[in-house]
């Protein structure tokens, strides 16, 4: 039974998890995840300050730390493997956890391994599992909507991705002009929740494209909002919100098709909306795919996930040099 130790500063949350692997191929038990949020501290700029980020995980990083292993009743040398994010994200913020990571592998004597955020996305849906399904798989969250063909560990094509704002940003971006807090996604949904998502007819941007793009229809928001009065934010946000999914939805069936799989899977933090896994999951029922997202709690950032990528590579003889540099663009396929 292998014990690994994981690290994730990809931007603003700082976490650390440790995992241990389950005789044989059955799985694995998570020992212990720590979060550590900063969304008070970026909340008043609205959006992320990457100087602010990282002297944040050089607070956290070490408490985390010592909670985690106190947590999981075991002492560091009985690690067996440290992993990190190494990419993609703030490059500011990547340091701080790699390097973390690294030191702990130099002084345990222990493999380190250099986590792609993104195949921490793509592997979430699996989390405890012994094996990952070959399935059509879509990320989204505030800085990627992608979809992938995962055809098992290491094995990834990509089909279609943003060719500006990710979902979850054009999610912050509008709840931005409309005066709700950040993260936007959240509060999006709270006031969508009374609305009437067809009173507002926002466009659906490259229906016909395996790729994404959210840019427009946070543009129309935009012209709108000054012809609109009265009572009409509730009705706006479900409107806005329809549009995004209704995009989501769709691309994603598609690309099943396309890709001839029996299985399809969501991640990362938009899909924690109610209302995106609601559509999503009929959609999939309808059509005849399995559908299977990752726990909301291993949505947002954390390190659960990317000790759970690390536990899957290092089963499989995967192991990163220690001069593996992070990558702030490193793409997962």
């Amino acid at each position: 039974m292998k014990t690994i130790l994981a690290i994730e500063t990809s931007c603003d949350e700082t976490a650390v998890a440790i995992l241990r692997g389950r005789n044989g191929h059955s799985g694995s038990e998570l020992l212990a995840s720590e979060v550590a949020s900063q969304i008070a501290e970026h909340e008043k700029y609205g959006g992320i300050v990457p100087e602010i980020a990282s002297r944040n995980h050089l607070v956290h990083a070490p408490r985390l730390l010592e909670r985690a292993t106190r947590d999981a009743k075991i002492e560091m040398s009985e690690v067996d493997a440290f992993a990190a994010t190494s990419g993609p994200g703030l490059a500011s913020s990547l340091m701080i956890g790699a390097s973390i990571a690294k030191g702990l592998a130099i002084g345990f004597l222990k493999p380190y391994l250099a986590i792609n955020h993104l195949e921490g996305h793509l592997l979430s849906p699996f989390f405890g599992d012994g094996e990952v399904k070959p399935n059509v798989s879509l990320i989204v969250s505030g800085g990627h909507t992608m979809l992938v063909r995962v055809g098992g560990l290491a094995d990834y094509q990509m089909i279609g991705s943003t060719a500006d704002d990710a979902a979850g940003e054009a999610f912050d971006k509008v709840a931005k002009m409309l005066g709700l807090g950040y993260p936007g996604g959240p509060e999006i949904e709270k006031c969508a929740r009374d609305g009437d998502s067809n009173r507002f007819q926002l466009p659906r941007s490259m229906l016909d494209s395996e790729n994404f793009s959210f840019s427009g229809l946070k543009t129309a928001v935009r012209y709108l909002l000054p012809k609109l009065h009265g009572d009409f934010l509730a009705d706006l946000c479900a409107s806005f919100q329809q549009a995004v999914v209704e995009v989501l939805v769709r691309k994603t069936i598609a690309a099943a098709q396309k890709c001839e799989v029996n299985l399809v899977t969501m991640s990362g933090g938009v899909s924690c909306n109610r209302e995106l896994r609601r559509q999503l999951a009929e959609a999939c029922a309808r059509e005849g795919f399995e559908f299977k997202s990752a726990e909301t709690w291993l949505c947002t950032d954390n390190a659960a996930m990317i000790a759970f990528a690390g536990s899957l590579r290092l089963r499989a003889g995967f192991e990163s040099k220690l001069t593996e540099e992070i990558d702030p663009n490193l793409k997962v396929a």
